[in-house]
């Protein structure tokens, strides 16, 4: 399919008197990584939210490969087990191991045998430095092994595209640079992402589409060099001269 995998057109979203995303449209190119930037409070995970279906738009429309996602007559949970969603709070089950975490929707979802389930588990655990810690609860992981533990959890179900929110920002300092080597190397393998981050740099470095919001407007779009190098908006630049200002790119 040569169309995009994400196409969001006019998304609006409310929540009570406040509207959340006003008129957003998002192309999101196979194999590709688009980052969302902004405040906190523009919408960047709202607009997750909506392209993985756990909310409800108001108006407008959006298609995973061409499918138009938001029809009513669409069965929402066929589509969610297509796209794999991590959050920054890493909602492991904690009286589940890694290995059940991992495993659990390959088996009760997708009907996955549990033998093949795990052998693929183990595989994507060795993968992201976790082989060792299959067995282990959630509680005897460090915040950068837990995060990578949900991540693996994501991949599992073999998604079509991956949502990623804030996935560093609940980790300390040290632990941030683990998740985003994975992160890395999940872009080199091609897997379609979309993340929500305060990470300039690395937002910079490996996002093939940035998309900054503000307010629930998507007030810019482009390659990294454009939007952090020249962006046409004045509020983008007072955006990202706070970021310089703060040593954050």
């Amino acid at each position: 399919m040569t169309g995009p995998v994400l196409r969001m057109e006019s998304v609006r979203k409310t929540f009570g008197d406040a509207v959340v995303l006003r008129d957003v449209d998002l192309d999101v190119a196979p194999h590709s990584v688009t980052a969302l930037i902004g405040a906190s409070g523009s919408g960047k995970s709202t607009l997750l939210r909506c392209a993985g279906l756990l909310e409800e738009i108001d108006d407008g429309a959006i298609w995973l490969d061409g499918e138009e996602i938001t029809d009513p007559r669409v069965n929402a949970d066929a589509v969610r087990r297509r796209i794999g969603v991590v959050f920054q709070a890493y909602n492991l089950f904690p009286h589940m191991t890694v290995l059940e975490n991992v495993t659990l929707a390959p088996r009760r979802v997708h009907g996955v045998a549990r033998d093949e389930a795990e052998e693929q588990a183990r595989a994507l655990l060795k993968r992201l430095g976790l082989d060792a810690k299959a067995r282990e609860y959630p509680d005897r992981l460090s915040g950068g092994q837990q995060q990578r533990a949900a991540i693996v959890r994501a991949l599992a179900v073999r998604p079509r595209l991956l949502l990623l929110d804030e996935v560093t920002a609940a980790l300390d300092p040290e632990l941030v640079g683990e998740v985003l080597d994975v992160v890395r190397d999940l872009k080199d393998e091609g897997m379609t992402m979309v993340l929500a981050t305060h990470e300039m740099s690395f937002a910079r470095e490996v996002a093939d589409q940035v998309c900054f919001l503000e307010g629930g407007v998507l007030l810019e779009r482009g390659a990294p060099e454009e939007v952090f190098g020249d962006p046409r908006q004045e509020r983008t630049r007072q955006f990202l001269r706070r970021i310089v200002e703060a040593g954050r790119l």
